[in-house]
């Protein structure tokens, strides 16, 4: 019985069935639309510069704008610099407005950009001036004698001398003192860069590198300054945090602002701008300076090149992607 209803089904199909062997079959446009796509994302791939494959992008930085003519000119052939730092101007700690305005010039030039923030510093090592003086001040004091063979204890009121500990202030109207640096003025200064990089017209997540210099010893008032600067950023939103800062106290840097990031319920990776001269070379990759976190790795410090006649006095840097402030250029490892 099931022999036979197998042979009908079979005759009732057979009329609708299809020659596989002669039948071509009709492509999927989704399909064919999506091979091109990746063929041509192969070709573009292939035909990538050694750099851009290796993660080894040259910039340079400068103190003060060079000139439409040398961006211009070093841009022009055969020259290794693909990006340049970018100072926001009137920071705290750097008052030069040279690089005001020159954002999307520098992009129709084909510059990539790391935005700079000179924030405040702990250039002596230690970030306020502790003052300690002695003041008289009257207390109730405690004495103890003896009256008749008995231990009497009574209290009087007496000027007794007070050690009292105070911290110098900064000038009045001063934007750049090691007395400004606190937590408070972290957030505050978190803010102006929001404010200086958004008139310079950077957009929405752009990497905002903050200048930390080189530190002997990290006191608490700078952890809590950058710490408050960073938290500010995140909550903020428009641009990302970032970090200029010396090899001598990259690490302590990093794992405060990493536990930042993660309190902020982030999954970001901080990026990191690290300088160092040892070991240096323009053919090695930032993290070979000694920090897997590095982004960036500044390595020759007020060097004079040239490049099609323009002189210019520079630091020498090399980054893992063209654009140090846009993460979007990033290629996967």
């Amino acid at each position: 019985m099931k022999r036979l209803k197998t042979v009908m089904m079979f005759a009732l199909l057979l009329p609708f069935m299809v020659d596989y062997e002669r039948a071509q079959p009709v492509p999927d446009p989704v399909t064919a639309i999506g091979d091109a796509v990746t063929d041509a994302s192969d070709a573009i791939t292939a035909n990538l510069t050694p750099s851009l494959r290796t993660g080894r992008h040259i910039g340079f930085d400068t103190y003060a704008y060079p000139g439409d003519a040398a961006m211009r000119a070093w841009r022009t052939g055969d020259v290794p610099y693909e990006w340049v730092g970018y100072y926001l101007p009137s920071a705290p700690c750097h008052k030069g407005e040279s690089w005001s305005g020159k954002r999307q010039r520098l992009m129709d030039m084909g510059w990539g950009m790391a935005v700079i923030y000179v924030g405040q510093q702990v250039w002596s090592g230690t970030p306020r001036q502790k003052i300690t003086r002695t003041k008289w001040v009257t207390k109730r004091v405690k004495q103890t004698r003896r009256v008749k063979g008995r231990r009497v204890v009574r209290y009087v009121r007496k000027k007794v001398p007070t050690k009292v500990v105070s911290y110098a202030r900064a000038e009045p109207g001063a934007t750049c003192s090691t007395h400004l640096v606190s937590g408070a003025r972290g957030k505050r200064d978190a803010d102006d860069a929001i404010e200086r990089a958004r008139n310079e017209g950077f957009p929405q997540g752009t990497v905002v590198f903050l200048d930390i210099e080189r530190m002997e010893k990290t006191p608490k008032a700078m952890r809590d300054y950058y710490t408050a600067w960073t938290k500010r950023m995140l909550d903020e939103g428009t641009y990302k945090p970032g970090y200029y800062v010396h090899t001598h106290n990259a690490k302590l840097i990093y794992r405060d602002v990493a536990t930042a990031f993660i309190d902020a319920g982030t999954l970001d990776e901080p990026a990191f701008w690290i300088a160092s001269g040892r070991g240096f070379s323009e053919n090695k990759t930032p993290v070979e300076v000694g920090h897997d976190f590095a982004k960036v790795w500044q390595g020759l410090l007020d060097v004079v090149r040239t490049h099609n006649g323009v002189r210019l006095p520079i630091d020498v840097n090399v980054a893992a992607v063209p654009s140090p402030s846009f993460t979007e250029y990033a290629i996967a490892e």
